[in-house]
């Protein structure tokens, strides 16, 4: 019953076979490898964006404040929601990599933020010239940190927004992949054709060891991040072993596969806690992702059974058997039934 987050997962076993696979023999070092072009063709391939500039790290905080700084001057602001991963979990990485840059949060009630509020935003800087920071990019978070998805609409109407400022626009996919498969839409469509500039395509959090890949749809921008890359200590020697766990996630559509499994396993166990009385959400859940609602009792029967997980909000310490406390539960590739089935008999007692 592990359900505390999908960094906590197992390495796919083709992951792993693509990981032995690549470690025969000498290649070029620093991307200059057939492994990398090869993984470099592939992503351009499925974003149907053949002169995307594609860069891997090894981490999602890497592909996003790497990808920021890229756009982003000292004097900007970056515009974001109120519970972003950037804002939220990245210990200021974003402030350092763009030599200074701030964030500009956008209010949310569940982790989206609305085109309307976005544009209130960004309207109420840059109201005191030199004296206060210059408007930059909008940064959106798909799925959310609160589990919530932006349908391609709500995409669309962001980059808008942004766009009618000149601003440009990166998506922070970490959960990339589980979003795509809600949306049942194309990597494009979900992406650039909606008006996203920059996108950190996550693979971490679905399958493999550690490998990220920034896809720049302005090549332009391609020299700036090798660059910035190398600097920020982000450029592997030993390329190949990023790019050979892009290879094997890719290939065969293993990551949409692992997606579906992971939204599988979340929605099998939300048709079951939605079946119980005492039960509410608190956000609408999608992807692998939700924060359901039931009592401190509970949690400490299921914290009693083995369960992994975590509470969101609050704490279970001293809290009343009665008082209601929600639950943050991630899912997995490797999540299976009997898991689902496990915390659901338990909470059922």
């Amino acid at each position: 019953m592990h359900f505390a987050s999908d960094n906590a997962g197992p390495v796919h076993p083709k992951v792993l076979e693509a990981l032995a696979a690549a470690n025969e023999g000498h290649v070029g070092s620093y991307g200059a490898d057939p492994v990398t072009a090869e993984a470099v063709a592939r992503i351009r391939e499925i974003f149907e964006a053949p002169e995307a500039s594609v860069h891997f790290v090894a981490t999602g905080t890497a592909a996003n404040v790497l990808s920021l700084a890229s756009y982003a001057q000292p004097y900007h602001t970056v515009f974001c929601s109120d519970v972003a991963h950037i804002h939220e979990d990245e210990c200021n990485a974003p402030e350092f990599y763009t030599g200074g840059a701030k964030l500009t949060l956008v209010p949310t009630e569940d982790g989206r933020m609305t085109a309307s509020a976005l544009r209130e935003t960004i309207a109420a800087e840059e109201s005191r010239g030199v004296h206060g920071p210059q408007r930059g990019p909008v940064s959106i978070t798909q799925i959310t940190e609160r589990g919530t998805l932006y349908s391609r609409g709500d995409l669309t109407a962001l980059c808008e927004v942004a766009k009618d400022f000149g601003l440009p626009v990166h998506m922070d996919g970490a959960r990339f992949a589980n979003a795509l498969v809600d949306l049942d839409c194309t990597p494009a469509e979900m992406t650039w054709k909606a008006g996203v500039d920059v996108v950190s395509f996550g693979g971490t959090k679905n399958g493999l060891m550690g490998a990220e890949a920034v896809v720049f749809f302005d090549p332009a921008k391609a020299w700036e991040f090798e660059l910035r890359r190398k600097r920020g200590g982000h450029l592997f020697s030993k390329h190949r072993y990023l790019a050979a766990q892009m290879n094997a996630y890719l290939e065969e559509d293993l990551w949409l596969e692992l997606a579906r499994a992971a939204n599988g396993a979340r929605e099998l166990l939300q048709a079951g806690l939605s079946g119980m009385n005492d039960v509410s959400f608190a956000y609408e859940p999608s992807g692998n992702m939700m924060f359901p609602t039931f009592t401190a009792g509970d949690h400490r029967r299921l914290f009693e059974a083995g369960a992994v997980y975590h509470i969101w909000g609050g704490t279970l310490d001293g809290a009343a058997d009665e008082a209601r406390l929600t639950a943050r539960l991630v899912c997995d590739w490797s999540t299976g039934p009997e898991a689902v089935d496990h915390f659901l008999d338990t909470l059922r007692g």
